[in-house]
Order: structure tokens, then sequence, then C-alpha cells
């Protein structure tokens, strides 16, 4: 509170440091608007002389505005006067430092005094002349949206602080609309068209007029006979004039488009716009400077399409062909030329492919020269890392890739990757000698077809103007002294393209997923909570003495913690299954078979993303993502009709492996909304569930979710929330149901350096499985009480091409505390945790 009391106190004190006499700080800036202020950033934004960042009406703080004033406006007076004019004092000074140090330290005041200036933000002084311009502004604004008789004015308030607001009074008074639209067209061919494109128009009768509404059907019509043939169009032959006199605030339109004008050296021709047709299609395969006065060897026409080549053609037609939506014989389309641009960029096979359409006068016809430089066909790639976590110390890793391109002559690209990595534990197993104990080695194929393959005709269902293109790839990995030891084996065959510029879909046909457990003997070396749990509950039975443990050192193995849990669960021991302990038994048990089987996945996927965004500068957008998954109902339908039989358990096995079947889904949604002045609110909402059926009654591991960590709920760390309401004392919690929601205001401080406030709220449950403890289970609504909520701060250092986050989270909501106890317990800083991490969290 002291603190606060202070900056309120230097905020309303030291705000005018650097205003002069007679001049006025703008300190607010209110638009009203028939009565009502304004809220529309879009209107604020209109105001020339905005106020000092974080300056407002209420309780501001301008904190750019007071680091400016910390600078002294003319240091290099205040220097000369106080040092340099005193020449007894240079003396004493270099003599007690060196000439060096002394200029030095001159120049460091001078450094920081200018480092002052620039983080800071000099004060907005009130200007008449702006503060009219800004009332002119709004007065075109508001006539811009059909309020023709407007009337702006403003008020000035400035008082004996130096300080001034400013309010613009706007009325609004009564709104034209659209009544009749008139053509006037020039160009017959283009008048033909008339009632095909206007019946699409933006412009409809009754609606208040808005000049955006006549920018954008301007742009409509254009794109219209642009894409219609009149290769020669543009927007500028558009025009609309509107006439309000006297017509009882309703507007008639008349829509012009005039003919052609070519102009000469000294003369200037008026004609009809006419329709072009596409007369040849030539692509040149290996054009680039080095051999641009070289002749062209090889020549090969391929359905209507002419290819040169100045070496041999190293690719088959069809693979470029198929890239090309400029066809001969059709009618000239801008839309044929963005997709082939984009296709052919799509292919990674080029260097700015370049199209170029040649005119032929004497029969109104387009060459069109599709220009290509290939890029090198081999790329080598090399990438080290060094990282940190839970389970190592220190690690390094060194990942490799060589990416070929056109591999089989159909611009087919082929990458060959792997990865080596070592690192140090943070608890080394007994008798381990060796620092780093820790190894992982993988590899990985990927080749990329730029094309749906299958043996079916696909052209109608996807065509190829979504960039289609196929994805098959094939991966191991080797674990060694992490977790249980894994390897893995998988393989993926899948389809990608884009509907539309916002939307991506993917199709995994098959994805396969073989994973083998190699030390599972190890369990309780790894999930050393649940040994305890067993430790504390045989110790308290009797089981073994106050003293012991279910440890065998001798031969350094946990087989008396597996003896004692088959014990328990054959009622060998004095609990029985209504005891509690009985229960945690039976669900280490249960978790402890569910993570150390093998599993072999062999699923189909489908996935459905919509980003909105336009570039990475946009604040304003959303974006949708849906996925669902299918594993395992190829494998149960071959093992049913074949008569196999089931294991033990009453599952089918493939490869001595029971094979995974369930059904998973995800939505993801997230909304960015602009607030002005590098202020953003962020949300996100997330929902998945994986559901086990058939051959199987739980979710293997790698399918789950978890909760917590940097990008998810920062209260918690990662695999630490959850399931639930329990106190899970689980290394890794997990379960196959999940809800999380986020809510994040990201501003600016000064300079890179960004603040962000944020809430997170999620947990995760088990639905429909094998799991049988009521806390961790989902149950219905009532189970929605366990929702955990989590808030903080965060703090980011922006470097544009990537960001460096600390986010402060502290448990304001912990559904595993009792009922009474889960809000704001525990909410300090000894408490919080502290999640580091790159870029933002969603």
């Amino acid at each position: 509170m002291l603190l606060l009391l202070c900056l309120l106190l230097l905020s309303s004190c030291n705000v005018v440091k650097r205003v002069k006499e007679g001049e006025h700080l703008i300190t607010d800036n209110t638009i009203v608007e028939d009565g009502n202020t304004v809220m529309s950033e879009r209107i604020n934004n209109i105001v020339i002389q905005k106020t000092n960042s974080g300056m407002r009406k209420f309780f501001g703080f301008p904190l750019k505005l007071h680091i400016y004033n910390l600078a002294r406006p003319n240091i290099d007076s205040i220097i000369d006067a106080n040092i340099l004019s005193d020449s007894l004092k240079v003396k004493r000074r270099i003599a007690l430092l060196s000439k060096k140090q002394f200029d030095m330290q001159l120049e460091a005041k001078q450094n920081f005094n200018s480092w002052l200036k620039r983080t800071g933000e000099a004060p907005v002084i009130y200007n008449e002349a702006k503060t009219e311009k800004t009332a002119n502004n709004l007065r075109k604004y508001y006539y811009s949206k059909g309020w023709f008789n407007n009337k702006v004015t403003y008020q000035v308030e400035k008082d004996s602080n130096k300080l001034a607001q400013v309010t613009y009074n706007v009325i609004k008074n009564k709104p034209y609309v659209l009544d009749s639209l008139n053509p006037y067209i020039s160009s017959p061919k283009i008048d033909s068209l008339y009632p095909k494109f206007i019946a699409a128009s933006l412009l409809k009768k009754g609606e208040q007029y808005d000049d955006q509404n006549f920018e954008d059907e301007r742009e409509r019509i254009n794109t219209f006979l642009r894409n219609s043939g009149f290769y020669h169009f543009g927007q500028d032959y558009i025009r609309f004039e509107i006439d309000t006199i006297d017509t009882n605030h309703k507007i008639q339109t008349d829509l012009k488009i005039a003919n052609r004008i070519i102009r000469g050296e000294d003369s200037t021709t008026v004609v009809p716009f006419k329709i072009y047709k596409i007369k040849e299609v030539n692509i040149f395969t290996d054009n680039n400077f080095d051999n641009r006065f070289k002749p062209v060897t090889d020549t090969t026409v391929y359905k209507n399409y002419n290819l040169y080549s100045k070496e041999k053609l190293k690719y088959r037609p069809k693979a470029l062909t198929d890239a090309i939506f400029i066809n001969k014989g059709d009618t000239y389309s801008d839309i044929a030329r963005s997709r082939t641009q984009r296709y052919l960029n799509d292919l990674q096979m080029f260097r700015y492919p370049d199209i170029e359409f040649i005119e032929n006068e004497e029969d109104t016809t387009l060459t069109a020269n599709i220009r290509l430089e290939p890029k090198k066909k081999y790329t080598l790639s090399f990438e080290p890392e060094i990282n940190t976590s839970n389970i190592q110390k220190i690690g390094f890793s060194f990942s490799t890739g060589l990416k070929i391109r056109n591999v089989f002559r159909g611009a087919e690209t082929l990458e060959i990757s792997g990865i080596a990595a070592i690192g140090a534990s943070q608890d080394p197993a007994d008798g381990e000698t060796n620092f780093f104990d820790i190894n992982e080695f993988g590899g990985n194929v990927r080749l990329t077809i730029p094309r749906i393959f299958s043996p079916f005709n696909t052209d109608k269902i996807i065509p190829k103007f979504m960039s289609p293109s196929t994805g098959i790839s094939v991966s191991a990995t080797s674990q060694q002294n992490i977790g249980l030891d894994k390897q893995s084996l998988s393989g993926v065959f899948s389809y990608n393209w884009y509907p539309s510029k916002t939307v991506t879909n993917t199709l995994e046909l098959f994805n396969v997923n073989f994973i083998k457990n190699l030390n599972t003997s190890n369990y309780f070396g790894v999930y050393t909570n649940s040994f305890n749990s067993l430790n504390a509950i045989a110790q308290d039975i009797g089981y073994i003495d106050s003293d012991a443990t279910l440890y065998d050192e001798s031969l350094d193995s946990y087989q008396p913690a597996e003896i004692f849990i088959d014990e328990v669960l054959s009622s060998s021991t004095s609990l029985t299954s209504g005891d509690d302990d009985y229960s945690t038994v039976k669900n280490i048990d249960e978790r402890k078979e569910r993570l150390t089987e093998d599993n072999l996945i062999f699923s189909t996927s489908f996935e459905y993303k919509k980003d909105k965004r336009k570039n990475i500068f946009d604040n304003d957008f959303s974006v949708f993502n849906w996925r669902i998954e299918l594993a395992g109902n190829l494998l149960s339908t071959i093992s049913s009709l074949s008569g196999l039989s089931k294991n033990d358990a009453g599952n089918y096995e493939v490869f001595d492996v029971a094979f995974s079947q369930f059904v998973k889904t995800e939505i993801d949604y997230i909304k960015y909304i602009d607030l002005g002045r590098q202020n953003v609110l962020a949300f996100r909402s997330y929902a998945g569930i994986a559901i086990p059926y058939g051959n199987s009654n739980s979710i293997p591991f790698a399918e789950s979710f978890f909760a917590g960590g940097p990008n998810d709920n920062r209260a918690w760390s990662a695999y630490n929330l959850g399931p639930g309401s329990s106190l899970s004392t689980n290394e890794f919690n997990e379960a196959n149901f999940k809800l999380h929601f986020s809510a994040e205001q990201r501003f600016n401080i000064f300079g890179p350096w960004n603040g962000a406030l944020f809430i997170d709220a999620g947990n995760i449950w088990n639905v429909l499985d094998n799991v049988t403890d009521d806390a961790a289970t989902f149950t219905g609504f009532t189970s929605l009480k366990d929702i955990a909520v989590g808030s903080g701060f965060g703090l980011r250092l922006d470097f544009d091409f990537f960001v460096v986050r600390l986010d402060t989270g502290f448990k304001t909501y912990d559904p595993s505390q009792s009922t009474n106890k889960r809000w704001f317990r525990n909410y300090n800083f000894t408490n919080a945790v502290y999640n580091i991490g790159i870029n933002y969290p969603f």
C-alpha cells in the first residue's frame, strides 16, 4: 500500500516535470457520441494526440513518461558546468581514474541519459491545431459511415497543474441509406456480364451508407472481371457517383465502368475491354543467372504445355504440369495465376517462380511464360542443443538432417534425419560410474509427394488447387536410463491439403506406433513415490519390520514389492477389499501394469485447422483446431474374422502385444483481441477425451493427457496436477479426459519488455476406463468443482523472432485440498511455480 501511495504521488506531482510554463500535458481524450462515451478502439484511434502510455483518468501511472523525465534535457551543459569547467576537478579525477577511465565515465553518463530518452516517452503537450485536425478527422469518419450532416465540437479543460483534458462531442444526426443503383457500362463485353456480377453486390437497398462497402464492391467487381478474361482491367476504371439532393436521406448511386485507356508516346486511345484467352503455356524448367545465355537443348510437349530446358529435363513433365493452373485455351484468370504461384512455392523445389504474360494483340490472346529456378538438390542441416529437466541435470543433443529434392524426378522431397543425445541424470543409478548415464538415439526418414498418392482419382474430392501432398515417414528411437528405457518404431502415411487460405486438413490414413519397455523390473526405481506408499503400507500392517523395505539390496531387485502386491490382491495379508490401503495397492498395481505394458497403436486420424491469423504481427484473430483419432478397429476386425485366440486378459494380440483400441478427440480454440497500444487479450479453451473399448480398458501413456507446466496451468508444474481432486504423489499424473481454459492480458512495459496477467483453469480426470479411484474419476457435472484455478503474472523479453518468457503461477483454487481449504491456500511466492518458456503459451 505504501508503494502504491508513493507511485500515485509520483504520478500526480512529477508527471509535468518537463512541461514548460504555458503548456499543458494531455491526460485524457474523451469522445462523446450523442451523449454516450465512445469505447470503440477504432474511433478512439482517430485522435491524433494520444496521451502518454499508461495515462488514464483515474490512478494512471505513465511509466514511460516518468522514465523520460529522469533524463536531463541538457546533459552536455550540466557536464560542462559541473565537471569540465572546473580544471582542478578534472585533474583530480584524471589522477584518480586515468584519462581513459575519466572519458569513459563521461560517455557513460551521456549514453545512459540518451537511453532514458529512447526508452521513455516525451510528454504529449496539448496542441490546438492537432485538436482541430482530430475534430475534422472525426467529421470525415462519421461522414464515411453515412452521417453526412454530423457535427463535431470539442472542449478543453486546463488546470493550474499544467494538465489538460480534451472532450470531443459528436452529434451524428439522421443517417443516409442506399436506394437505387444505376449501371453505366461502356464496354459491351463487360455490360453483358453485369447481371452475373451484380447478383452478389455488397450494396444493398435500405442499408446505411458506408464508404468501406463501396471500396469492397469496387474490389469485388474488379476481381470478378479479372477472373473473367479482362486481362487489362483495373479498379481505376470503376467509379461510384452518388446523389443526395432532395432525396429525403436516400442515396441514388450510379455505377460507372469506363472503357480501356491506352496511352502511347504521343497519343491516348480509348477502346472497349476485350476478353483474353491463353494461347500457349511455356515452362522454362532451369532458369537461372548462370545459364542465362545458354541455348535450350531439351524441349518436351506434354498435354499442351511446352517444357524447355537448357540441360536435360530433370523432372517428369506431369510433376510440373500438375502445379500449373494456367491452361491452353482457357480464359485468362487471376485465380489461375495465384494458384499456380502458390502451388509452385509449396513444392519447395524452386526459388521465386516467375509468371509472365505476353500479349498477342492480333488475336487477343496471351502467352504464359513460367520461369523456374531450381533450388539445390541436397541440403544438409545441423542443430546442437543443451537442455535440462527434472530427469537430467544437463543434456547435450545433436541432430542432423539431409534433404534431397526431386528424388524420383516427380518433385518429391526425401528427408533423412538423426538425433543423438547424452545426459547426466538427477539421480544416477547405484554403482553408476559414468557421469553421462543417459542416452538416446533415433532416426527418421520422410518422403513428401506433392500430390495425393492413391490408386484412385481424388481430383473431384481434393482438387489440385488445394495443394495436396502425401507424407510417408518411418522413425525409430532408443532411450536408455530414461524412465523404463524404451524402444519405439513408428510409421505414418498421411495426406495434407488446403481447402482455403485459412484452412488446413490432415488425414493420417495409417499411423503405426510400437513402444517396447526394456527395463520394466525397474518400475519402482523410477516411480519411487508408488514404492514408498507400498513400503509404508507393508510396515503399517506388519508385513515387514518398521526398519525394513520391499527392496532386495543383495539382488538389486524390487521383487519383494511385486510379491507384496500379489499377496495383498490375493487376500493373503490382513488387508481386505474394503480397506483404503487395499484400494491404494490395487491402484498402484493397475497403474504399474498400464505404464509397463508394451503398446501397439494402429490408428487413423483426421485434423481440421482454421487459422485466421494474417501474419505474425496480427493480434486480432482466432484459431480453431479439431482432431479425431480411431485406433485398433482394423486390427480388431482382422483378428475377429481370422479367428485369432485371445490372451488370458481377453484381448487379441499382434506380435505378442495386445493392440490398443480407442477413440480420441480434441478441440482447441484460441482467440486474440487487439486492445490497441500493444495491449492484447488472449483466450484459450481446450477439451480432449480418449475412450478405450474393445481390445483395451485403458489408454496408452503416450495417448493420455496431463496438466500443468509452462504451456498449461502454470500454477502447477508439468504432470503435477490431478487427476480430479486426488492428492496424488505420482511422478507423472495422467488421465484420459481433460479440460483447460486460459485468459491472458499482454501489455508492453517499455521497449522489448512485455508483461502479462493470466488466469488458467482446468484439470484431468479418468472416465470410462479401468481406474476406480472416485477422486480421480469424472462422474458428471458435479466433478467440475474439481477444476483447478491458477493465476499469476509474467515477464517477457521480445527478440522479434522469438520471445523468452518467465511466468509466476499461484494456486488460486486447489481441488486436492479439503473443500473448505481450496481457495487461496499457500498463495505466496514461496509456494509459487516459476515457469521459463520460449514464445507465448498459446
